[in-house]
């Protein structure tokens, strides 16, 4: 006679001659009384960046001069003149969240939609950031669900929810280390397979018959927990397979040479630029050896204060204190966008089946403030390079008309991804629409 199961029940199996348990998931049966979907289109998977800064831009300064294909390309936005064609430029939109924090509120809004929460005197993200609701949709099958990057020692903001935060690496060797290092597995390699990883991959297998019978005497909510926690060991698994097999692009995926243990500041200025590209490359071969299909990139944080070449202040402090033009906050825009067409370039730069990395990417660059010496959340800086496999516009300039709500954006970006998204938000700054301008 089949019994029903207790909190104590465990799924029995025989793997090798040697018993092999795996534990239940709490069931609603225990205590006396469940989305999104990833769909396969084949081919080459798509992946998601996101390439942020602190201190947002100056607007007029960043406007390109014409609408559509083609734009002329502004003063602040010329070192895109390389890789205009694959970047669009978005102008107009707003943070409609409450702006009670300054640089939090737009960093929150902007990344979930939603209002920074505030607890204790200091602010957090109320909900996950949009690179954790990609990943969780696209990053089961990855070794790395995503990965998290900066060129400084910062907090970074990607979320999983209230107080969790996934700290960024900001250190080009030890993140080669971590993605290349001895762990690496060659493509095409005949290296031997690792006993203990097949031993691993094979636990669930040994259990299966039993999970079975569980889910026989348990109710319908409960054997759905079953499946779900099964799933999760399931996914385990695939991770550790992904070990041993080669990536879908082979020829692209190189472990590529290591860069500079250190960094040491020059005339008292961190190496931006050095760290930036460094781990630009590592990123890009990272997607190419499907290692990972989303991540987020940490040019600099919001408030950050860095030294630029040529500046004379701090970035956040020129923002506030610098008169009339604020050259030198135009220079160091300048700067960054030079870092983030790097980056465009870096993917652009690997053959993907017919096309290139880039085209099966969607690279979001952005801040968490428009005018910083405001700490305006209007006419936020927004590029978008790639097109998601063909399903976003490439090379324009899309100029929104009466501050529409960045989440359409984030929405568009999200379902690029092939995620059954019907909304990114809430209150104001809920959207149902994504921003038909960028979309195919």
């Amino acid at each position: 006679m089949s019994r029903r199961p207790t909190r104590r029940t465990v799924l029995r199996g025989l793997l090798g001659g040697a018993a092999v348990t795996v534990g239940l998931p709490p069931l609603q049966c225990f205590f006396n009384e469940s989305g999104t979907a990833w769909a396969d289109t084949g081919g080459f998977p798509k992946r998601f960046g996101l390439f942020f800064w602190g201190n947002g831009h100056l607007p007029e300064r960043w406007l390109p001069l014409s609408e559509g294909a083609g734009y002329t390309l502004s003063d602040q936005l010329a070192p895109l003149a390389g890789v205009q064609d694959l970047v669009t430029v978005v102008t107009g939109l707003n943070v409609q969240v409450p702006n009670e924090v300054p640089h939090g509120s737009g960093a929150a809004g902007l990344l979930t939609g939603m209002a920074p929460l505030i607890e204790n005197g200091s602010d957090t993200f109320a909900g996950p950031s949009v690179d954790q609701i990609i990943a969780e949709a696209i990053g089961r099958e990855t070794l790395y669900s995503s990965l998290q990057t900066a060129c400084s020692n910062i907090n970074g903001l990607s979320y999983n929810g209230p107080n969790s935060r996934n700290p960024p690496e900001y250190s080009p060797y030890a993140f080669f280390e971590r993605l290349f290092g001895a762990g690496f597995r060659e493509p095409g390699s005949d290296a031997e397979p690792d006993p203990n990883l097949a031993l691993r991959r094979s636990v669930l297998d040994a259990v299966m018959e039993d999970a079975a019978t569980v889910q026989a005497n348990v109710g319908y909510e409960d054997r759905l927990r079953v499946e779900e926690h099964l799933d999760g060991v399931r996914e385990l698994e695939l991770r550790l397979a992904r070990l041993q097999e080669d990536p879908p692009n082979l020829e692209a995926c190189l472990r590529p040479d290591a860069p500079a243990t250190e960094y040491p500041d020059v005339d008292g200025r961190p190496q931006l630029s050095a760290i930036n590209r460094a781990m630009c490359d590592l990123l890009a071969m990272a997607l190419a050896c499907d290692q990972t299909r989303v991540f987020t990139h940490f040019f600099s944080q919001p408030v950050s204060d860095v030294l630029y070449p040529g500046a004379t202040a701090g970035h956040h402090d020129l923002t506030h204190n610098e008169p009339g033009e604020q050259l030198q906050v135009h220079d160091i825009v300048v700067q960054i966008v030079a870092e983030y067409a790097y980056m465009v370039s870096a993917l652009a730069g690997i053959a993907e089946g017919d096309g290139t990395l880039l085209d099966h990417c969607v690279v979001l660059g952005t801040s968490e403030v428009g005018f910083a010496r405001t700490h305006s959340l209007n006419d936020l800086p927004i590029l978008i390079a790639g097109s998601a496999g063909g399903v976003l516009r490439q090379g324009i300039h899309y100029r929104a008309v009466g501050g529409e709500n960045a989440s359409k954006m984030m929405l568009s970006l999200i379902r690029s991804m092939d995620i059954l998204a019907t909304e990114f938000g809430t209150e104001d700054a809920r959207a149902t629409d994504g921003l038909s301008g960028i979309e195919v």
